[in-house]
């Protein structure tokens, strides 16, 4: 029996085989999605570093009075955040992450906001 846990750790095996498979070394916007909140990292996966990071738990959007860490509009905020702080940072392209999640909704509405913010995936 196919399980939903399955499912989703095929989906995650898959994306990542296609990121490492083309041999090109980029660095990886990594995304996660918990029942309550949403976190962005791009991540150098040859030197095992995190060179840039943006969660719904950053001080900087405590200051905007979003009401949760768990809806659209903040995943486009961190979308936005994490291109913002990635270009100051000196990158501008990245392999997209989704980690077994599904494009779709908040994963879906990240990717958009940090595409338009300026970062090429």
């Amino acid at each position: 029996m196919i399980t939903k846990q399955r499912k989703y750790k095929f989906r995650k095996d898959r994306t990542r085989k296609r990121l490492f498979h083309n041999g090109i070394h980029l660095l990886r916007l990594q995304v996660h999605r918990s029942s309550k909140n949403i976190y962005a990292q791009i991540v150098d996966d040859t030197k095992g570093i995190t060179i840039v990071a943006a969660s719904s738990l950053d001080k900087e959007l405590k200051d905007k009075n979003l009401k949760s860490g768990k809806n659209i509009e903040t995943s486009r905020i961190i979308g936005e955040l994490v291109a913002k702080r990635a270009i100051k940072a000196g990158i501008e392209k990245v392999c997209f992450d989704r980690g077994g999640r599904i494009y779709h909704g908040k994963i879906k509405a990240l990717a958009d906001s940090a595409r338009e913010a300026g970062l090429k995936f």
